[in-house]
This record gives C-alpha cells, structure tokens and sequence, in this order.
C-alpha cells in the first residue's frame, strides 16, 4: 500500500507558498522553523520529487511543487470541511465562525447585533475580516472565510446568498447648502450639485447611483474616498455633498459636522445579505443566521 503525504506536510508546504519564506511560514503553521523543514524533507522523500528549490537569498517552488500546492489546498479543505461537518452535527452556530463584513456595513451593524447574537449563541467564536466586497466573495469562495456580510445585489453566481434586511439612501450636505431648505430631494437634482462618493471598487458607489437613477456623479468626478468617514468630512469641507446609508446615519456617522441629512424621495436601497457557498457543511447554520440577523430590529430596515 503506497503511503500518504500527511495533512501537516501538505499544510507546511502550502504555508511555504504562500509566505515564501521558511520562518514565516514555520510562524503561520505554529512550528518551528527546523520542524518545518524537516516535514517538507519527509514530503519530498516520500514523494521522490523535489518539490522547493531553496537558496540563501528566496525560496521558491519547482512546477511540480506548485501543482502539488494547488490540489493541497484543495485536501486541506475537504479536511476542515469534515471538522466542520462534526462539528456542526452537534449545537447549532457553535464554534469558529470566519465571518467577512464590507467596510460600509460592519462598523455600523455589527456593534448593534453582535450583543444579541453573543447572548442566543455563547458557544460561537466568530472570527471578523473586513474588505471590499471582491475580496471577500473571492475568500469566501476559497474557503479562507465561511461567510461574508455585504450589500446585495453582488455578482457571485458561484455563492448562495441571503437577503437579511434593506438599508435606504439620505442626502448629506451642509445646512446652507440650497438643498437643505427642501423637506425633501428629487434625486434628478442631485446631477446638478458636486456629487462626492467612495472610489471605485466599493459596491456602495454603485449601489448609490443605482438607488437615484443616475448613471455617475457629474460635476463631483474626480473627488473620491475611500471611506465613509472620509467622504463625510469632506462634505463637512465644503466639496460638495454625498449619499450615505441611513445605517451609517443612525449610528452617529455625521456626529460633531454639522450636517443636516434629508431623505430622497424616489430613492432606492441596497440590501443586506449573506453569502455563503452551497457546499459548506454549515449551510444549514448560515441559514439560521440569516434567520435570527433578519428578526433583530437593528436589522429589519433602515428607513
């Protein structure tokens, strides 16, 4: 009977790829670096094949070490995914949770929720990544997170997902500002003021325009952040105004500017949802995820 490469060589050398660098590898795999090299020998023995080529300046993987390196990690998930699957088969949302939330919604939500998810379910680790939404669909999909939290809709046709709850758009400018004197805003006025948003590669710019109908900001192009409380005081500035998720908004966001906020009233939302892949063993647990998220409050609808 031909003998196996073990989890642990494949995990070191899989490390090894990823850090390029025998110290930091040994670091990630809670090893010393002398057991570190010492299992990759034992891999490349057993396999016959060199599979690193080491030299005092780099370290780098033969071809066949780099094919090697794609079908661990592809092992490596079919063992932690049995791990989960036991583990799973015990208390519902119990144990490590690797939960990934996009920057426009986890300062926002999480602080609400989190106590009251922490209560139902004492026995959850849940581990926090936050990223742009790209990220995390492709972590998610890897299986470096089990879930992401983040706007919907998100092209990840690959991932099953779940609406949670809707978060509305608001105006945000100064209170001298000519749009302030109105109770309410068309969004069609908004193309003839400086629209400030976030940079390419937030969902929430897309999501924004989507909402008030406008194909891209006008005259505010070229004036992008890269985050919410960027984009806020450079309203609170002077460079013109912006849309903000009434999530952002009722947790303090404009706190300390002087901004006044006023609803849009043809405005759309965005939604918020989970994704998760369909051949996670815990599906049915991010099914009663979303289940419980959706009967909180803070959740229900930002209006």
């Amino acid at each position: 009977m031909r003998i196996l490469p073990t989890l642990r060589q494949l995990r070191y050398l899989v490390a090894l790829a990823e850090h390029r660098h025998f110290g930091h590898a040994a670091e990630a795999c809670l090893a010393t670096q002398s057991t570190l090299s010492a299992g990759l020998q034992e891999l490349e023995n057993l396999l016959g094949a060199t599979l690193v080529e080491r030299t005092k300046r780099k370290v780098m993987l033969t071809p066949l070490g780099e094919e090697i390196v794609a079908r661990a990690r592809i092992v490596l998930k079919g063992a932690e995914d049995i791990a989960e699957l036991a583990a799973a088969s015990g208390q519902i949302l119990s144990g490590a949770l690797r939960l990934g939330v996009i920057p426009t919604i986890g300062p926002y939500l999480l602080p609400r929720v989190l106590p009251a998810l922490r209560q139902a379910f004492p026995a959850l680790k849940l581990y926090l990544r936050e990223e742009q939404s790209a990220r995390l669909v492709a972590r998610v999909g890897a299986g470096d997170l089990d879930i992401a939290l983040l706007a919907l809709p998100y092209p990840a046709p690959e991932l099953e997902s779940r609406v949670i709850g809707t978060d509305s758009f608001v105006l945000a400018c100064p209170p001298d500002h000519p749009l302030a004197a109105n109770s309410s805003v068309d969004s069609a006025q908004l193309a003839e003021h400086d629209l400030l948003l976030m940079e390419e590669g937030h969902c929430l710019r897309d999501h924004a325009l989507a909402a008030c109908h406008l194909p891209g900001p006008s005259r505010g192009d070229g004036i992008l952040a890269t985050s919410l409380t960027t984009l806020v005081q450079m309203v609170a500035n002077g460079l013109g105004i912006t849309l903000l998720p009434a999530m952002a908004v009722s947790s303090g966001i404009l706190a300390g500017t002087g901004l006044v906020t006023r609803p849009l009233v043809d405005a759309g939302s965005r939604s918020i949802g989970l994704m998760w892949r369909p051949s996670s063993p815990r599906k049915a647990e991010f099914a009663k995820l979303a289940e419980f998220l959706m009967a909180q409050d803070q959740i229900a609808g930002y209006q």
